[in-house]
């Protein structure tokens, strides 16, 4: 709303200086005054293009001020300087308004990007800090699916993270978009989603934002994906992300990226050959004499030789470790030197 006021009144500031000069040239004034009309569209369609960002701080009003009636300082000099070259500019009417109407623009385009900058630029003048420290050096920019997924919350909660966290508005409206589906499973997906990022607001550890800039008008038509590629990239930023598509196409643009699923199973145990594990065996594996169990982080192990003892918890000497894109497999086979009576519970639930 003040962005829109501030437009309006740039407008009639332009027009006005026109139609001043035009006074002291009535033959030309209908030509001054489209003149001026057209100057001032042009301006603000120019600064219209420009990635729409959120209100700062009513201090950036006066920063913004300052800067521009100092650049118009010196563009004022040039102009002198270029009057005594060029006779036609030595009329004092046209030096004033053109002096008058060089502030009105500089000065519109410094406030008004001042007024469209975030809290990730900071203006410090001595001993006065308008903006307040941004924390780690790089956002981290969350997609839709890893906020679905959830798990960021907990990882947020353990504060291993002291980077700014962005949920790009896009993203909460692809979220309310979901959470709307007609289908059962979209819109369940959808809630949890709004409901992990409710949690995430209201964290108080770390330092979240919906965030709305750095897009233009032109590429918000692009898809989500290629909207948040651009985002990360133009922040300088790193992509938390579960969808394997996006993971790829991020790094073919040079987006750092994190995955959750990655992380996962990097936090799992390692299971070395030769270590023993107690693992209860679920169902048939798929090769001959083979039986599957799970441990509790997930982890699949296949048993040597337990087919024939599902439901059964068994002691096994762990023979291999095999990691794969769904995650990793534990291979080994039964223990027969300990008592599977006097077995333990599964070491991961230790």
């Amino acid at each position: 709303m003040l962005l829109s006021f501030l437009r309006v009144v740039f407008g009639l500031m332009v027009v006005a200086i026109g139609l001043s000069y035009a006074q002291s040239d009535p033959s030309h004034a209908m030509i001054i005054f489209f003149g001026a009309v057209s100057l001032a569209l042009l301006v603000v369609g120019v600064e219209w293009l420009v990635p729409r960002k959120s209100l700062a701080a009513i201090a950036g009003l006066f920063f913004g001020l300052i800067v521009g009636i100092l650049i118009t300082y010196g563009l004022s000099l040039i102009l002198v300087l270029f009057a005594d070259i060029y006779p036609a500019l030595q009329s004092p009417a046209l030096i004033a308004n053109l002096k008058v109407l060089i502030g009105v623009i500089v000065c519109y385009f410094c406030v008004s990007s001042i007024l469209q900058t975030k809290d990730d630029i900071r203006f410090v003048i001595p001993y006065v800090e308008f903006a307040r420290q941004i924390k780690g050096q790089h956002p981290l920019v969350l997609d839709t699916s890893v906020v679905i997924d959830g798990r960021i919350a907990d990882i947020c909660e353990t504060r291993i993270i002291d980077q700014r966290v962005l949920v790009p508005k896009f993203v909460v409206a692809e979220l309310q978009a979901v959470a709307d589906s007609s289908d059962k499973l979209k819109r369940n997906r959808g809630r949890r989603g709004l409901d992990v990022l409710n949690k995430l607001q209201n964290s108080t550890k770390i330092d979240i934002e919906i965030f709305e800039g750095a897009i233009s008008r032109a590429e918000m038509s692009e898809p989500v994906d290629q909207k948040l590629v651009l985002l990360a990239k133009r922040l300088n930023g790193r992509l938390v992300t579960n969808d394997y598509n996006l993971n790829k196409v991020a790094q073919l643009a040079g987006v750092e990226i994190i995955n959750i699923n990655d992380l996962a199973n990097a936090l799992k145990p390692v299971a070395l050959p030769g270590e023993k594990l107690t693992v209860k065996i679920l169902r048939p594996g798929q090769e001959s004499g083979q039986g599957v169990g799970y441990l509790d982080d997930g982890t699949m192990v296949v048993v040597e030789g337990a087919r024939d003892k599902i439901g059964e918890v068994l002691n096994i000497n762990v023979t291999s470790a095999l990691q794969t894109s769904a995650g990793r497999m534990v291979f080994g086979k039964v223990d027969d030197t300990v008592d599977p009576r006097h077995s333990r519970e599964p070491a991961a639930s230790r």
